[in-house]
Parts: structure tokens; sequence; C-alpha cells
């Protein structure tokens, strides 16, 4: 099965990312942002943060995921390489999301080819259909 796509955008970064389930289709969007910014098959597995958001809906708790990977960027230089156990749980007030990000500190090694400032809303879609399809657009 595809990871995800990059689709055509004209100001913008926009994919959609697939999985058999929703957890693996949110950790697929995580490595179609990251694609955007760094090659993350070529980035290790030296660090590990463990993020966990909660939010009302699936659309939000996409943002809110999406929107760690891009802090963690920004604040710790940490481009991430790979997502385990991501596990989404409902709760009496919505969802929560767990997931072990692994990757390394950005450094000499690794090369930039863009720069994700955020996750919107615009164009969000989460879909079911023989397994599930998230889109996304980012502003670049």
């Amino acid at each position: 099965m595809e990871r995800y796509r990059i689709l055509p955008h004209t100001a913008d970064g926009k994919f959609q990312a697939f999985g058999r389930t929703l957890e693996e289709a949110f950790g697929n969007a995580a490595l179609a942002m990251a694609s955007l910014m760094w090659d993350w098959e070529k980035v290790g597995r030296r660090v590990r943060h463990f993020i966990h958001v909660k939010a009302i809906d699936r659309e939000q708790l996409l943002v809110k995921f999406l929107s760690e990977i891009i802090f963690l960027f920004g604040t710790k230089s940490f481009l991430l390489g790979r997502v385990e156990g991501l596990r989404i749980r409902p709760e009496f007030s919505g969802l929560s999301l767990e997931a072990l990000l692994e990757g390394e500190v950005l450094s000499d090694a690794h090369e930039l080819h863009g720069d994700v400032k955020a996750v919107t809303y615009h164009d969000l879609k989460i879909e079911a259909c023989d397994g599930f399809t998230v889109q996304v657009v980012v502003d670049m």
C-alpha cells in the first residue's frame, strides 16, 4: 500500500496519506509532512519523543498531532524518521493520541528542502473506505 502522495497546490503543501487503520494513516501523514522538509528515510533513530495529545474530534486530533512534530522541529531541531506505537483512543471528552516519535537532531549530515510553518484545517479530510485516507494542507 502506498504510504502517501504529495498533491499539487498553488502556494502551500498538500498531501494525502493512507492506512489500513486510522492510526496507520495518521502515522503516514506525519511522514508525508516530514517529506516536505527533509528525507525522513535517511534519518536515524537516535532520539525519541513520546507525545500525547487530546482533541474533540479526529480532524482536530490530526492537526494537533502534526503540529507537535512542527513544534519539536522548531524547538529541538528534531527530525522525524519514524512513528512507533501510535494509538488513538476514545475518551470522555473526545479522543486521545499517543505515539513514540523516533529521529535525530538536525546536523550537517541532513539536508532541509522545505519549511512547514503550520497545519491548516483548509481542505482537511479524513475518509474511511477500504482503509483510511487523510488529506492535509500545510502552510509553507
